[in-house]
């Protein structure tokens, strides 16, 4: 199975991720990665879809993933940067220790936590994403006790690998939700 389309990446999403919350987070890292693949210059719908699919095993298999989503993309064919970005942005999770090797890796690394903290941040403050003031957000991201399971050493990671400031970071992910107003 090549990589899927937009529409057949969502079916696949639906079809394995029932929880509301876990779909908007589907969506959020995708959009923020489909902002970082036109902003770098690189495949969209790859940037796309690996960023809808990320999370794909998690709700049936939350201590085993990402293994199972692994070997379900290894099985379809997909592109080896899919394969390698999924298994990146676990690290530190589990058993996992691979470091992203690759720009969709890194991106996917400093983009999956910061959309959560975005979500949060929304909850608390009803303002669409466009309305956020980035340095609302790293002040909250400099908050340990706000939205708490958010991992802000992966975000710290990942903007470290994708070769960027924090604070660029946020502006930027901010920028790239404002479509999901």
């Amino acid at each position: 199975m090549p990589l899927p389309d937009r529409p057949a990446a969502t079916a696949l999403l639906h079809e394995h991720v029932r929880d509301p919350y876990q779909r908007t987070h589907a969506l959020m890292v995708a959009t923020a990665l489909e902002g970082y693949a036109v902003h770098l210059n690189e495949p969209v719908n790859l940037w796309f879809v690996t960023g809808l699919l990320h999370d794909l095993d998690f709700e049936a298999h939350p201590a085993e993933h990402p293994g199972p989503s692994l070997q379900w993309f290894r099985e379809w064919g997909y592109p080896l940067d899919l394969v390698h970005a999924v298994e990146a942005h676990a690290y530190g999770y589990h058993s996992f220790k691979t470091l992203p090797q690759t720009k969709l890796a890194a991106a996917l690394l400093a983009t999956d936590e910061l959309c959560g903290l975005f979500y949060a941040y929304r909850k608390m403050n009803p303002i669409a994403y466009a309305a956020m003031k980035p340095s609302s957000i790293l002040k909250k991201f400099k908050e340990p006790a706000f939205a708490a399971k958010i991992d802000r050493r992966t975000i710290e990671l990942g903007v470290q690998h994708l070769g960027i400031a924090l604070d660029e970071h946020i502006a930027n992910v901010g920028r790239f939700l404002a479509p999901l107003n």
